[in-house]
């Protein structure tokens, strides 16, 4: 049986090891969190993502290593040799650091929002003269979920802003009235081959995804997207799958960031999807041919945000598909997510709405 090594046991190694049983595989996971989501998915060795020793122990036991989050340490990975690991360490840098990632995008002609590296207090006063307001200050790293964000809305904002995160490396951007946002979601394997899911839209609540939905009908929109997603593989020699967040803004895209592991935004391919995301995951870094990408249906999802009311469990299996993560609850975690594969649109907007009238019921447990 392959043995596939997974740095990081959250929500999505748990899904990647579930999906692993389908092509007779198993997934051994590196992460310091001894209550870790993907424990029941495998077995967990519980070191530091820097701690190269657990690295090295991770590594004499698999076949290949991937990773379930992008903010592990490239020097981490940097230790390994690079034909074990996927995707490469380029790409996982790059996603790290949000001026090299405009930069990427900006070089290979895919569309951004007016951006400027902010070095000092004097660039920040100076950056309204240059993309206007209201923009966005935000740490360069290790930002997710809104979090790292500032919006500046007139000078009298900067001061306090600055406040909040000198010392970090920062870049500002041009806040953008956007008409909503997709993600393109594709896979690469190391043969070279590809194959992408439908384009999804995407809504946000407090910077946190809360509903995706398939079945973009502009094919416009949708060939785009996917151009710059290919760019992406192409350039990044790309293996495995890779998650391009953009902005639609009157017919015309614009990039915001992208993600060098599976995503939440296509967790609805689990059962939207004759493949999963998940699944070609693991296809693609093992250079196995990639699964059928089309969808069973019109497929929504809606993330379960700080709890998970007892009554959605009561909801009809076949019809609401719940997945709860078993995560302790508190505000603002992701717990579990609830999708819906109907036979029409009509029909998934009836069962989206029927989890948000339950989420937004404070009374039910």
């Amino acid at each position: 049986m392959t043995k596939i090594g997974i740095i990081g046991a959250g929500q999505l190694g748990q899904m990647l090891g579930y999906a692993a049983k389908a092509i007779d595989a198993e997934c051994i996971f590196l992460d310091p969190n001894k209550n870790s989501p993907a424990k029941s998915a495998g077995k967990v060795l519980n070191y530091a993502f820097n701690d190269i020793e657990g690295i090295k122990k991770l590594s004499s036991m698999v076949d290949i290593i991937t990773y379930e989050f992008e903010n592990v340490p490239v020097e981490a990975i940097n230790t390994l040799d690079t034909k074990f690991v996927f995707p490469g360490s380029k790409a996982l840098e790059i996603a790290q650091d949000r001026l090299k990632e405009k930069k990427l995008f900006e070089s290979l002609g895919i569309p951004v929002a007016k951006y400027k590296e902010i070095n000092s207090l004097s660039d920040l006063k100076n950056t309204s003269s240059e993309i206007g307001y209201p923009f966005i200050l935000k740490t360069r790293r290790f930002g997710y979920d809104g979090k790292g964000q500032i919006i500046i809305n007139t000078q009298a904002d900067i001061m306090d802003a600055w406040s909040q995160v000198e010392g970090h490396q920062l870049i500002a951007e041009k806040m953008i009235k956007f008409d909503y946002e997709v993600s393109a979601i594709g896979a690469r394997n190391i043969s070279g081959d590809t194959a992408s899911y439908s384009l999804t839209q995407n809504s946000h609540k407090q910077g946190i995804l809360r509903t995706s939905i398939t079945a973009i009908d502009n094919q416009k929109i949708t060939e785009k997207a996917y151009k710059f997603h290919n760019k992406l593989l192409t350039n990044l020699n790309y293996v495995g799958v890779l998650a391009l967040e953009l902005f639609v803004v009157e017919g015309e895209l614009l990039a915001n960031e992208f993600a060098p592991r599976v995503h939440n935004s296509g967790h609805w391919t689990i059962e939207g999807a004759n493949s999963s995301q998940f699944e070609n995951h693991l296809r693609a870094i093992l250079d196995l041919k990639l699964g059928d990408t089309s969808n069973r249906g019109f497929i929504g999802m809606e993330n379960l945000i700080g709890f998970i009311p007892n009554s959605l469990i009561d909801l009809n299996p076949n019809k609401y598909f719940v997945h709860d993560y078993g995560k302790s609850a508190r505000p603002g975690r992701k717990l579990g997510h609830v999708t819906v594969v109907a036979d029409t649109q009509e029909e998934r907007l009836q069962r989206l709405q029927k989890i948000q009238a339950i989420l937004e019921d404070k009374n039910i447990n």
